[in-house]
């Protein structure tokens, strides 16, 4: 057999296709979806709360508004809502100017401070960009006042020294940044990916667990009706679902070492999570047997990107930010954040993630339904020597 001849063989010729789609598929998904970083920075939702009467405030506040790169800065909102919607992430930044604020500059009795307060339980560039951001900031605001607190000092040269040294100090201590991380998140990528890592081992287990169950489902037509044929997929990726939660959280337990009280929580999610990406990644497979695994790898590939663990549904290109609304992956990072670092409760990501599993489970059952053709079921021997048995008897 010749070389070539090898090369045409079905093996060979699928292993190339592989090869060339994959790396089509991957560089054609990440790269552009990856530009986000940092082009969309500018459309993170932030607010500036200016609550200082006097108008140094309002200056800060004004300037703060022209001056950062942010598209859409709410100004027309408490501080106690603005901090409520950043447990949410529905904001990645919440500058307050104290009431005092002014107050504070006139007396010179007190460090003039404004407070930044930062959601670490979200997606990673949002949490680095933020502190980068608050950091220029307050580098900015320290100059300054430094400098308007020095002219003042420089009006009166005979001074003595120990109150020279105190105007030192105040120069130094003119305005201060308060710098607040709310659900931070432990020192260690692998606690701020432990998330994505969690719905990865769920989902790509059950992507090639739907190959497999499925193939048994076609390959043992015949001998059972396919509505029971498909109650035993169900109930084969449900045994699946339960057995490797528990591995998956006992290695996350292993090595990042969570609260003990979420445990089964955390397992609870991880079954959900493997069952809806089962019957979400077995609709192609019962469309297109083989091929349809294909289809699923992009569909993976996308969503690794429209999962949030990394961007925010905000800085998303619009086929990612679609994605994310239909991803199961999307909501079970979400849920994992809000359970594992978060303030908030993780049930509205866990209903979404649920429906879009009912979804898929509704459009599996139709597909077997109305598209597989129903084939007569045979009867083994052992069953046919049952059953006359019981007609002799």
């Amino acid at each position: 057999m010749k070389f070539t001849a090898f090369l045409k063989t079905r093996g060979a010729t699928a292993a190339i296709f592989m090869g060339s789609f994959y790396a089509v598929a991957m560089l054609g998904i990440f790269l552009p979806g990856y530009t986000a970083i940092p082009g969309n920075v500018d459309k993170l939702p932030i607010a500036i709360i200016n609550d200082d009467a006097g108008k140094n405030g309002a200056m800060i506040a004004e300037n703060l508004q022209e001056n950062l790169p942010f598209k859409e800065i709410e100004t027309d909102i408490t501080n106690k809502q603005a901090l409520k919607d950043l447990e949410h992430n529905d904001l990645a930044l919440v500058v307050h100017i104290p009431k005092t604020f002014s107050e504070n500059i006139q007396k010179g009795e007190a460090s003039s401070s404004i407070d930044f307060t930062i959601n670490e339980a979200g997606a990673t560039v949002v949490s680095s960009t933020m502190n980068s951001v608050v950091t220029e900031i307050n580098n900015q605001l320290s100059t300054q006042f430094s400098q308007q607190t020095a002219q003042g000092v420089l009006m009166n040269f005979n001074v003595p020294e120990k109150q020279a040294a105190e105007l030192a100090e105040k120069i130094e201590k003119s305005y201060v940044g308060n710098v607040f991380t709310i659900n931070e998140i432990p020192d260690g990528m692998n606690h701020n990916m432990l998330p994505m890592f969690l719905t990865m081992a769920g989902y790509v287990g059950a992507m090639i667990g739907a190959m497999q169950l499925v193939g048994a489902f076609r390959a043992s037509r015949g001998k059972a009706s396919k509505t029971r044929l498909f109650a035993y997929v169900q109930m084969a990726a449900l045994l699946i679902a339960v057995v490797s939660s528990i591995i998956a959280v006992g290695v996350a337990y292993l090595i990042d070492k969570p609260s003990g009280d979420l445990f089964f929580g955390i397992v609870g999610q991880q079954i959900l999570n493997y069952m809806v990406c089962f019957n979400f990644t077995a609709i192609l497979i019962f469309l297109f047997g083989e091929g349809g695994m294909i289809l699923n790898l992009p569909i993976l590939l996308m969503q690794t990107i429209a999962n949030g663990a990394t961007i925010t549904r905000d800085m998303m290109h619009a086929p990612y930010e679609w994605m994310s609304h239909i991803s199961p992956m999307y909501y079970s990072v979400q849920a994992y954040f809000a359970n594992l670092f978060g303030s908030i409760s993780p049930s509205p990501y866990i209903w979404s993630m649920a429906a879009v599993g009912a979804v898929a489970m509704l459009i599996n059952m139709s597909i077997v339904a109305f598209l597989h053709k129903p084939m007569p079921v045979q009867v083994s021997e052992t069953e046919v020597e049952k059953k006359a048995a019981e007609i002799t008897a």
